[in-house]
């Protein structure tokens, strides 16, 4: 028996997977969310700390988003529905981690470069994202889009493709 009571963001585990009601958008709501979370991830960069300070909560956050993901899909008969997006929120945020300089040029280079890896798929993200429906596969392959957007940003800094 399906479900189809539309969520209400009365519910925080609905308002948590939205971040704050972004999913609920009519058009792009992973793009704006992983836009969403970048003046948090600037005044965190702006206070200097070292990246080992950022791990241990982005990770809680990544556990906790996995099962309350799976609750969600249970309780509204639905496995990937757009309006989680807490997904990129955490692969955006787990691509900041690679970023040294937090001007406005480098975050939107970055952001651009999680975007593309997240609408693209490439492998494994692909494969994730078609084969574990389940909370953490809703979750994992954005983590993955992640790891693939500040490598490739690590790689584009080293090498000074671009400046």
């Amino acid at each position: 028996m399906q479900n189809h009571k539309r969520p209400s963001l009365k519910n925080p585990e609905i308002l948590f997977l939205s971040f704050f009601g972004i999913g609920f958008l009519p058009k792009a709501p992973g793009t704006f969310a992983s836009l969403a979370i970048l003046p948090f991830l600037i005044l965190l960069g702006s206070k200097n700390p070292p990246i080992i300070f950022f791990i241990p909560p982005l990770v809680i956050l990544t556990i906790a988003s996995s099962f309350i993901t799976q609750i969600a899909q249970k309780k509204y008969d639905a496995l990937d529905p757009s309006w989680i997006v807490i997904d990129e929120v955490i692969g955006m945020s787990i691509a900041w981690l690679f970023i040294q300089s937090h001007n406005a040029y480098h975050l939107f280079l970055l952001f651009c470069l999680f975007r593309f890896f997240d609408i693209f798929k490439i492998e494994p993200v692909r494969y994730i994202d078609k084969n574990l429906k389940h909370g953490a596969g809703v979750i994992l392959d954005d983590v993955v889009a992640g790891l693939y957007a500040g490598l490739t940003y690590r790689i584009i800094q080293i090498f000074e493709i671009i400046p």
